[in-house]
């Protein structure tokens, strides 16, 4: 929660749409404008998680794949929708410390540049996306040149979380 609520756009509604055929990721209607955090938690697979995985847009219903899959395996995580990282800037320190600091594991999952993803992360963290250009390809061909599978990132998680 901002201090600056109305200039986030508190009381603007706001539709999120992609070109990619997925799943809506929230189902339910709430009175609270979510978005308007800048970054919010969407799902968790358990009360106590080790694991935070951030995404934005479409890839958002890859996480929370991820974090299902994961959960299978006795990993559990919680996903967290950033549909604007300046608006979360922009947030009480203790509501980014609620979002960040609850693990110690964090990754973003971008389908574009992992530049911004760093300061969410941190250092012991990773940033699945795509660095370089010059791929053309329905997106699932895309994701799969690119590592962006529930299978590929699942494999990195482990590691990370294993090291």
């Amino acid at each position: 929660p901002s201090d600056s609520s109305a200039a986030a756009g508190k009381n603007t509604p706001a539709i999120g749409q992609t070109r990619q055929k997925v799943e809506p990721v929230r189902k339910e209607y709430t009175n609270e404008n979510k978005c308007s955090f800048g970054a919010y938690e969407i799902s968790r697979t358990n009360s106590k998680v080790n694991l935070t995985i951030l995404a934005s847009g479409s890839e958002v219903s890859l996480a929370i794949n991820v974090g299902h899959k994961l959960a299978t395996q006795n990993i559990y995580s919680k996903v967290i929708s950033v549909p604007s990282q300046e608006l979360f800037e922009k947030q009480l320190k203790s509501y980014k410390e609620e979002i960040l600091n609850e693990t110690k594991f964090k990754v973003s999952i971008e389908a574009g540049s992992t530049e911004g993803w760093k300061k969410f992360v941190g250092d012991s963290g990773f940033s699945f996306g795509i660095n370089n250009f010059g791929k053309s390809a329905p997106y699932k061909d895309a994701f799969k040149y690119f590592g962006l599978t529930s299978e590929e990132i699942m494999k990195k998680i482990k590691e990370i979380i294993n090291n």
